[in-house]
């Protein structure tokens, strides 16, 4: 009988070893050829064991946007590396060069003073004491080097440093740094992980300093979190030590300078086009409506698209936490909230903007994100005549959207759970829209569903769209269809007195007849 050594590992076959062999010659040559760094990403394997010997199976993972190319473990683990071609970081040749550079500019340079002029200004300055510095040192570069040289440099003195490059990247949505040496990007619904490094925990922190300095915050060991907006708009948010403990970390989500219409978002695969109609249908009509989904489904995307289709002649009040929302009616009223000082003062809550937002006239009220107790002023605006208003929530499901805006509701003190907390509920509220952002990376509309009554202490709700996956190709990516579950929404009697147009009235009518 054979005995088994447990925790030690088999002795790779040789067609294993011959497979390593090959992967490793044709990954020299690319080196050679390209001229590439690449990272390496682990991925876990499907192991199937059978008796006493182990065979691995080896699967690749596609990447959005990406060529990916298996690469031998350098160790022989049964672990498959794969490089992906994201490079932001910056080349070793030139990274010691810089390094000389920014000590010798830092040493002629006044900071403070760099820091009150503007960018354009601050950059033909540091051109002037690079090639000053660069004459002094004899030190030899191409231009094209120069210019990668003078970029980094603004980047250190007044920039964003090492993140420079990612934010000026249209592709990416969102920027994730887990400590100095892992910096995550999302490009196309995926996270991919890219060669940006910072120099140490102290070079992180600096640009962590530098930005929650410009939109007037402050980080510490007293006061590690701060969540905030950024000059272009985007959002983000930085925790440090001793909370975080394997080292600071910040989250940007970049802000969509471009307007995304209903239309648009159809011809991604958000939705279909019938839906589309349904949604700019419901913006006009001055149905009330709750956008439910995961952190990144698109809920402010939705939010925003929804509004392009609110009269120009309301009046509208945008509450938000970090202002993202990007409306253009002439009559539009944004708010924002604001977190305590150092001294604990100051705080001013989404709840405090909504009090004041009913004294301000409003025909439509835009919440961001309803996260807490602000949501019993939500409904206090849907049941006050405030047709129309629309606010972000997380959840699961559409129906967990009812049940978390029920909860939050019951934070404020002047509520209780029960039967007449739901009936101002199923009075107030008419549609919930709840997205998901699928394992393929794509954003959909998982269902429209619609509040219809109430029976036995419950919310009734009801699909009139849904969506039906199928099933999933080779390349990962979901198929399905979206499909009318056939009911006739309640929502038809009232909205009877507005003009719909052709589109509109065909969308209604064959969610009528669809079985």
């Amino acid at each position: 009988m054979q005995h088994i050594a447990f925790g030690r590992r088999a002795k790779p076959s040789q067609t294993a070893r011959e497979y390593v062999k090959r992967e490793r010659r044709a990954t020299s040559a690319d080196r050679r050829d390209g001229e590439r760094r690449t990272m390496e990403v682990p991925v876990v394997l499907d192991r199937r064991v059978t008796g006493d010997r182990r065979r691995v199976q080896r699967r690749v993972v596609r990447k959005a946007g990406a060529t990916v190319h298996p690469v031998a473990a350098a160790n022989d683990q049964d672990i498959a590396v794969y490089r992906t071609d994201y490079n932001f970081g910056t080349p070793p040749h030139l990274k010691k060069k810089k390094d000389e550079l920014l000590d010798a500019i830092l040493d002629v340079i006044d900071l403070a003073e760099f820091g009150r002029l503007p960018k354009d200004e601050v950059r033909t300055e540091v051109i002037n004491v690079i090639v000053e510095v660069l004459r002094s040192k004899n030190v030899l570069v191409s231009g094209n080097e120069q210019r990668q040289l003078v970029d980094m440099l603004v980047n250190e003195v007044v920039g964003f440093g090492p993140l420079e490059p990612l934010l000026a990247d249209p592709s990416i949505s969102d920027i994730l740094v887990n400590g100095p040496d892992k910096v995550w990007v999302e490009i196309g619904g995926q996270l991919n992980l890219t060669d940006v490094k910072f120099d140490s925990n102290k070079h992180l922190m600096n640009v962590i300093q530098r930005i929650v300095t410009r939109v007037n915050r402050h980080i510490d060991e007293s006061s590690p979190l701060v969540d905030a907006r950024l000059p272009d708009g985007s959002r983000i948010n930085v925790i440090i030590p001793p909370l975080a403990v394997q080292g600071p970390s910040v989250s940007i989500r970049k802000f969509v300078e471009r307007e995304t219409t209903l239309e648009q978002l159809a011809a991604k695969g958000t939705m279909s086009p019938d839906m589309a109609v349904l949604l700019k249908t419901i913006a006009r009509c001055r149905l009330n409506v709750l956008i439910s989904g995961g952190t990144g489904t698109g809920k402010t995307t939705m939010l925003n698209a929804m509004s392009h289709h609110i009269s120009p002649r309301e009046r509208i009040v945008t509450i938000e936490d970090t202002a993202e929302l990007q409306l253009h009616q002439p009559n539009l009223v944004s708010l924002e909230s604001r977190p305590a000082n150092t001294e604990q003062r100051g705080l001013i809550t989404i709840g405090d903007l909504l009090v004041n937002a009913l004294r301000m006239r409003p025909d439509r009220i835009l919440v961001g994100e309803v996260r807490g107790a602000e949501a019993a002023e939500m409904l206090q605006a849907m049941n006050t005549g405030h047709d129309g208003s629309i606010g972000t929530i997380h959840a699961n499901t559409a129906r967990d959207a009812v049940m978390r805006f029920e909860n939050m509701i019951c934070m404020n003190p002047k509520y209780t759970m029960g039967r007449v907390t739901r009936q101002q509920i199923m009075s107030a509220l008419d549609i919930v829209v709840h997205l998901s952002r699928m394992h393929d990376g794509k954003r959909r509309v998982m269902s429209i569903a619609e509040v219809v009554g109430l029976e036995d202490d419950v919310v009734l709700m009801q699909d009139i769209y849904r969506f039906e996956a199928t099933e999933e190709d080779e390349d990962g990516n979901i198929g399905g269809e979206f499909r009318p579950t056939g009911v006739r929404p309640h929502f038809y009697d009232r909205i009877r007195h507005f003009k719909l147009d052709s589109d509109e009235q065909r969308t209604l009518d064959y969610i009528r007849r669809a079985a």
